[in-house]
């Protein structure tokens, strides 16, 4: 009797914990199904949907669509302010190797000018590289129309400084990503086509720009040369974000689809010069529902035959370390430290630190460690 009092209560507390879990699972299924399920099914499945004959004839717009007009010359985004000039007279660029934008807000005056002091600063580059870099910063209007006057007219004062603001009329906030992107590609093939590669950043990121031209040259070296190149932090099969409450949702109405193509982060990429001009004509082909400014670059990409080639030390949200600073090239996150970190990377002190047996162990566990994170 005792035996089966046991075996009952012992099928009880299993049905029991079951219970839990199939009630656990059910309340947190939105949360489960996004971070992990439809990452699973993404790759499961990839293979079937790999092809994205969809796009095409999803995102494409008619001949006599309005969408073909959105050029920088077109009436949708009025340029407010310009420097046609800044590739050189004429716009030819011949000498250009790279063209570098940098997507910032319109409050943003102190990353901005971090960046001119540091990674971006173009007399330093030419300088100490001896190669030709153009860095213009992307923005849009500020959303608030309490206070846009004023910031608009910090932003011509700025301008008036230093002659590197690109500006259209849109409002500047997270769902024109997509038109911010457009921006640049529009801008390089008017303005800049001439230009080697160009390279799209945002304005909390930092470039080991020494490294980034170093890495470039050795690509004009080899015998793959530049065409087609696309480089950054590679996104495989991400699946789109369906939670409602998430700043990146898509809903199935824009994207029913189980994942996206390969795109790169949208914090870092840099192409070659036949690739920009591919996604300039697929900008004005592909209507921009996709706020999402590096998938609709997947799409764009995809559209014209060009896929992401994976650069691990474009390491997206992780942080530098001075174990990596000999081939790192991006690092994603940056605010406040962005001349502490310029001037790091500069030392060469810091490198004579890891030569040693143990601090070479050492920083092989550090490079394992952030590459796969």
């Amino acid at each position: 009797m005792l035996y089966i009092r046991r075996v009952h209560k012992w099928k009880c507390t299993r049905l029991l914990s079951i219970a839990v879990v199939l009630y656990t699972v059910m309340v947190c299924w939105e949360d489960l199904d996004h971070h992990v399920l439809s990452h699973v099914k993404s790759y499961t499945y990839r293979s079937l949907v790999n092809k994205y004959d969809f796009l095409r004839s999803s995102f494409h717009v008619a001949p006599n669509s309005n969408h073909q007009n959105d050029g920088v010359d077109g009436e949708k985004y009025q340029l407010l302010i310009n420097h046609p000039d800044k590739c050189g007279s004429g716009g030819d660029g011949d000498n250009v190797f790279l063209l570098l934008f940098v997507k910032s807000s319109p409050q943003n005056l102190e990353p901005r000018q971090a960046i001119r002091e540091t990674w971006g600063n173009e007399t330093y580059l030419w300088s100490e590289l001896k190669v030709n870099v153009r860095v213009v910063f992307v923005l849009g209007v500020d959303p608030d129309s309490r206070q846009r006057s004023q910031v608009q007219t910090a932003l011509l004062l700025e301008d008036k400084a230093h002659g590197d603001l690109i500006q259209q009329n849109f409002d500047d906030t997270f769902h024109n990503l997509t038109a911010k992107l457009m921006l640049q590609f529009q801008w390089f093939y008017h303005y800049c086509p001439k230009a080697l590669f160009v390279m799209s950043a945002d304005d909390d990121i930092f470039v080991h720009t020494p490294n980034l031209i170093r890495y470039l040259q050795q690509v004009v070296r080899s015998d793959t040369g530049v065409t087609d190149f696309w480089v950054g932090h590679v996104h495989s099969g991400s699946p789109p974000n369906r939670r409602m409450k998430s700043k990146y949702y898509v809903s199935r109405d824009v994207y029913p689809w189980i994942s996206y193509p390969d795109y790169t982060a949208g914090a870092g990429f840099v192409v070659s010069n036949d690739v920009s001009k591919k996604i300039y004509q697929a900008t004005l082909m592909l209507k921009p529902s996709i706020y999402i400014d590096d998938v609709f670059m997947g799409i764009c990409a995809h559209i014209m035959g060009v896929s992401p080639q994976k650069n691990a030390y474009f390491l997206g949200e992780g942080k530098a370390h001075p174990c990596i600073y000999d081939d790192m090239i991006t690092s994603h996150g940056h605010t406040k430290d962005m001349h502490a970190l310029w001037e790091t990377v500069a030392d060469p002190a810091v490198y004579s630190m890891y030569q040693g047996f143990f601090e070479i162990v050492y920083c092989t566990a550090i490079r394992m460690i952030l590459l796969i994170w």
